[in-house]
């Protein structure tokens, strides 16, 4: 009976996920939607911004009702007139982040989220709702997009920022786009930035599978000026203007560099087709962050940029989780210990079966002692999410974890590679 089950409830989630016809509801543009998030520890409310139409629409065409990963918060579409979802996304936000910071108990913030969405042909309904790491309803918005509402912006159709690409395997309807924004680097420095770009690209294409799985991708470096060379640093007062108005100290953590003006990194790329971000700070100081389904920021010039670059969009991409951990923290506000985390390269063992228990040879020992770390290249490490105890990783080491580790480990590369295949044709 349980296998039979399951048998159609796999049919009921293929028939959703594909009984979808692209054209049926959508134009080839893209429906750029603006929130602001605010509040505080205790509550928190989400309210629209403004809406942008672009030329063209980058994103997938299939699986459009079906979510890549759950993620911290997530997007559905619905048809007005039907109440069919015939879209959804997911995503993780600095918000949410924020608001595990003792600054979120005393104060309330805004900040801006962008995410695009493909052009409906008709009315739809487009609902958000962010969760906190128990799961739990943090905020939920409703509202509804007319296509033909006069007060859309169009945007990309002229002033478009200089770019070039670094790797083009194709049109944008067929592989995944990946824009490489330039942050701090002044018009003279813009050849500095390409050559950057190319160093961020030939890093991510060694590691796989990335590197197996080239063709399906397109990287496009965009050279989006700044008056002032270099980034903020406020920890040491300096304040620049720089394209995207990143900074360093982010929540008080020195090498924490991201920046919350979210509408200016996709001001610049307007008219360039793009899903995904990558942003290079012109700075030699070790930093960055990578935030799901948002953006990768992280330094160029930094000896480690290059390990980097490709563990922060390992976040951003993948959703992947950090495996490193502090030896004397049991935190668990990132990572309750009785929920299972929705990212695919740790778990609390809550339902380990919905991770990588199906890669484990039989006589694997759970918890795995890191003294059999070479007899199991794939285990169940303790210690992840930044937590020392109850949390696991899948492999003694691997880029999620440290710097210095070559590559992926092979839970990891599965997740990309699942991702990869969710996006393209």
């Amino acid at each position: 009976m349980k296998q039979i089950c399951c048998i159609v409830l796999f049919f009921l989630t293929f028939a959703e996920g594909y009984a979808q016809n692209f054209a049926d509801y959508f134009q080839d543009k893209t429906l750029r939607v603006d929130y602001i998030f605010t509040g505080n520890a205790k509550q928190q409310a989400i309210y629209l911004d403004e809406l942008s139409q672009l030329p063209s629409w980058a994103g997938r065409q299939h699986h459009l009702s079906e979510l890549p990963l759950e993620g911290n918060g997530q997007i559905i579409v619905k048809d007005l007139a039907t109440k069919q979802c015939i879209y959804k996304t997911s995503f993780s936000s600095l918000f949410q982040e924020w608001l595990t910071t003792d600054e979120a108990k005393e104060t309330a913030k805004g900040f801006e989220n962008t995410f695009l969405l493909p052009y409906p042909k008709q009315a739809v309904e487009v609902e958000i709702t962010l969760y906190s790491p128990r799961r739990e309803l943090m905020a939920s918005y409703k509202h509804i997009v007319r296509p033909n509402d006069i007060l859309i912006h169009k945007r990309g159709v002229s002033h478009i920022t200089p770019h070039r690409y670094m790797l083009q395997s194709g049109n944008e309807k067929n592989c995944i786009d990946v824009a490489i924004l330039a942050e701090g680097y002044t018009e003279k420095e813009m050849e500095l930035f390409y050559q950057d770009a190319q160093n961020a690209c030939e890093s991510l294409f060694s590691h796989e599978p990335f590197r197996s799985m080239k063709d399906k991708f397109n990287i496009i470096a965009v050279a989006s000026p700044s008056t002032d060379s270099g980034v903020s640093v406020p920890h040491e007062n300096q304040w620049k203007q720089t394209a995207v108005h990143s900074h360093f100290d982010t929540f008080y953590s020195d090498r924490y560099l991201t920046t919350s003006r979210v509408k200016s990194i996709h001001n610049a790329l307007s008219g360039i087709p793009y899903e995904h971000i990558i942003i290079l700070a012109n700075t030699d100081v070790y930093g960055g962050g990578g935030i799901y389904n948002s953006y990768t920021l992280t330094t160029a010039h930094h000896p480690m940029f290059k390990p980097v670059v490709v563990h922060e969009f390992g976040h951003s991409f993948a959703g992947l989780a950090d495996e490193y951990f502090y030896e004397d923290d049991t935190m668990t506000d990132t990572y309750p210990l009785d929920i299972e985390p929705w990212e695919q390269n740790i778990s609390t063992r809550v339902n380990f079966a919905s991770k990588w228990e199906n890669m484990l040879p039989a006589s694997t020992p759970i918890p795995t002692p890191t003294a059999e770390k070479k007899k199991y290249p794939v285990g169940v490490y303790e210690g992840a999410g930044y937590s020392a105890k109850g949390i696991y990783r899948p492999a003694y080491d691997c880029r999620m974890k440290t710097n210095g580790y070559p590559e992926f480990c092979p839970v990891c590369q599965r997740a990309i590679r699942r991702i990869i295949e969710f996006y393209i044709p």
